[in-house]
């Protein structure tokens, strides 16, 4: 019988933030200066690459952050990815593969159960191993907005403005629909060589 070493696990919070308020709120108008559109579902990792409005799984605005936009924004959170995987995760191989998605929730926005793994494969490698989110918004700019993983004895990710979670590409998870105001927040995944 094989286990896996007890310091391994699914999450993993920052600490403390890795961004100030001030540098939240430069991430949030790099985000607003990129082209905005609703966000889709599914079939993005089909061979089409198009997913589809689906506003009974997921209602929010995205845009995307390129790599020369804001090279010290990636370079502090792949430095903080790489301390998550070393003392959390394991994974062999872990590096920055894909841009930041800065990510809307209005009143009414939510993202049903879902996970960010490629399960098909289709699209790997590199394999979506790890995925982030880091809480861009003041707390009391919103309510409702849970972060949510589909574990035994889960409660939901409490961020502050700034903190990251990083967790398993591979575990389900949620945000809730937001009660009041506009949860803002910034969602990366990281990629290696396939799972061996």
């Amino acid at each position: 019988m094989i286990f896996e070493p007890k310091w391994k696990s699914l999450f993993a919070n920052t600490v403390e933030p890795i961004f100030t308020p001030s540098q939240c709120q430069d991430i949030i108008n790099m985000g607003h200066q990129q082209k905005s559109e609703e966000a889709k579902v599914g079939n993005q990792f089909k061979a089409d690459g198009k997913g589809k409005y689906d506003t009974k799984m997921r209602i929010t605005t995205i845009s995307w952050i390129p790599f020369k936009a804001m090279p010290d924004m990636y370079r502090i959170i792949e430095k903080s990815m790489l301390q998550a995987n070393g003392n959390h995760f394991g994974y062999e191989g872990m590096q920055l593969t894909e841009i930041a998605q800065f990510t809307e929730y209005p009143k009414g926005g939510f993202y049903d159960w879902h996970m960010d793994a490629d399960v098909s494969g289709m699209h790997e490698p590199p394999v979506r191993k790890i995925s982030m989110t880091i809480l861009l918004s003041n707390q009391s700019e919103f309510e409702g907005g849970d972060l949510e993983f589909m574990t035994k004895d889960s409660k939901p990710a409490q961020l502050i403005q700034g903190q990251a979670i990083f967790f398993c590409s591979l575990l389900r998870h949620r945000v809730n629909k937001v009660k009041r105001g506009i949860r803002r927040s910034l969602v990366m995944w990281f990629g290696g060589p396939p799972f061996k």
